[in-house]
């Protein structure tokens, strides 16, 4: 499916813009295994402090990224796979949001619809 990419030229130019589009090309997992990849490195930091903002920034990137996928591919194993990725990242921001703060260390929960398949059999 390959890099993502800014579409507005202008936007693009600018410093924000250039620093986007090299995250994007750069920090942000530009297929499915490289996203479920970023998904178990995350998973595997429930007992550290939250991550730093540019971890945190990573993280939303990849979901982003995730979601634009999801409705790029048109075969539906492929969509089911991305939404899961990004249903489990979007439980791991929650989880990150959350350290310190919830009851016994639990995160608020998506519900039982982000949970529906374990995505690394």
């Amino acid at each position: 499916m390959g890099q993502l990419h800014i579409q507005d030229e202008e936007l693009a130019s600018t410093r924000p813009g250039r620093r986007l589009r090299f995250l994007l090309q750069h920090r942000v997992p530009n297929d499915l295994e490289g996203a479920e990849q970023r998904l178990q490195q995350l998973q595997r930091l429930h007992k550290r402090p939250p991550l730093s903002p540019w971890e945190f920034e990573q993280l939303l990137l990849t979901g982003l990224s995730c979601i634009y996928r999801l409705h790029a591919t048109g075969e539906a194993e492929e969509r089911g796979r991305w939404a899961l990725v990004f249903a489990l990242l979007a439980q791991e921001t929650l989880w990150d949001l959350c350290k310190g703060f919830c009851p016994q260390d639990q995160p608020p929960s998506l519900g039982p619809w982000a949970l529906i398949l374990d995505p690394f059999p």
